[in-house]
């Protein structure tokens, strides 16, 4: 019982932060980095990242779990900031989410990166799409990229997963291609089992059908902020 409770209360608390503070779509968040900081700290950072990720939003676990926190959040911030308005001008169709000190974008049939049934290669609107994503990533390098790959529900359970498997290492593989060094990319992948749309329906099939992309500081620029802000 103890422990039910306190899992209940990290999660009711992260709930709490991040309706007050984080998950504010396409959103300054250079200020909401801070706060998040001067509340939290990296320690109750890495403990809401826990524990929404083991839900079914692991792309927002890794964003809370890799805060600093304090002045030092609020300079990410303000470059997550820069760089999620890059990603919104250059790849209207995207889905992007900026919150406390990451960047969460979500790419689906509708939004330029998507895939044959079945298939996992990157070719037409997806290659193009992922073009100028690469072009903004190798623009502000100091950052860590987590690429996650998401299924519908259509077929067996292991099938989507190892077809979602293949379809992050895809969009990895062509960012690395391209210009991407190897040691920022991180490929996750989950087949059906984190759905964003409801799965009786076509429409939110589409939905599910999807690859994120998940933008955090990596240290050299936690090094930078926390110096700067001394």
């Amino acid at each position: 019982m103890k422990n039910i409770s306190l899992k209940f209360a990290a999660i009711m608390f992260s709930v709490a932060l991040i309706t007050s503070c984080t998950a504010i779509k396409n959103a300054n968040n250079s200020q909401k980095g801070a706060v998040i900081g001067s509340s939290s700290g990296a320690v109750i950072g890495g403990v809401i990242g826990n524990n929404v990720g083991s839900g079914n939003n692991t792309a927002l676990g890794a964003i809370l779990g890799a805060v600093v926190g304090g002045a030092a959040g609020g300079y990410i911030g303000n470059r997550m900031d820069k760089q999620a308005e890059r990603i919104e001008e250059e790849i209207p169709g995207a889905e992007v989410t900026r919150v406390g000190e990451g960047i969460n974008v979500v790419f689906n049939e509708d939004a330029g990166v998507y895939f044959d049934t079945n298939k996992s290669d990157i070719k037409g609107t997806s290659a193009n799409t992922l073009n100028s994503l690469t072009g903004i990533l190798n623009e502000y390098p100091d950052s860590d990229i987590l690429i996650e790959g998401h299924t519908d529900s259509a077929g067996p359970d292991d099938y989507n997963m190892e077809l979602s498997k293949k379809r992050a290492q895809s969009v990895s593989n062509y960012l690395n291609n391209n210009g991407i060094n190897s040691s920022r990319l991180t490929t996750k992948w989950y087949g059906e089992t984190q759905p964003k749309g409801d799965n009786t329906t076509t429409e939110g099939k589409a939905q599910n059908r999807r690859v994120e992309v998940v933008i955090v500081a990596n240290e050299n620029l936690k090094e930078e902020a926390i110096q700067k802000t001394q």
